[in-house]
């Protein structure tokens, strides 16, 4: 099963408060921006397989609705995802995010 797949039987979010202030505090991210991203189109997600050890991880590329372009790392546990870790692209993640905008 791929990403998209497993994203689309997950039924909403499981935050964990400890990556919940992390996020915010450290990288300015809030829950809500994270969202977002899950529901904004075109957001580009991958396995993550150097950190995916324990379980599968992914990461994605997306935006807020206020066009917030994010990096986020996230797992899914019992059909929720549970973000891991969340900031600002940068430059080549952003490059990468908008050649997916313009073909897709």
């Amino acid at each position: 099963m791929d990403a998209d797949e497993i994203i689309s039987k997950c039924i909403g979010f499981d935050w964990d408060d400890g990556n919940l202030l992390k996020n915010r505090e450290k990288h300015g991210v809030s829950a809500s921006e994270c969202e977002q991203v899950f529901f904004n189109r075109p957001f580009v997600t991958s396995p993550d397989v150097g950190h995916s050890s324990y379980e599968a991880r992914f990461y994605t590329l997306g935006k807020s609705d206020s066009g917030k372009h994010l990096f986020i790392v996230f797992t899914v546990r019992n059909n929720l995802i549970q973000i891991i870790s969340a900031r600002d692209m940068n430059r080549k993640e952003t490059e990468v995010y908008k050649y997916h905008e313009k073909n897709t």
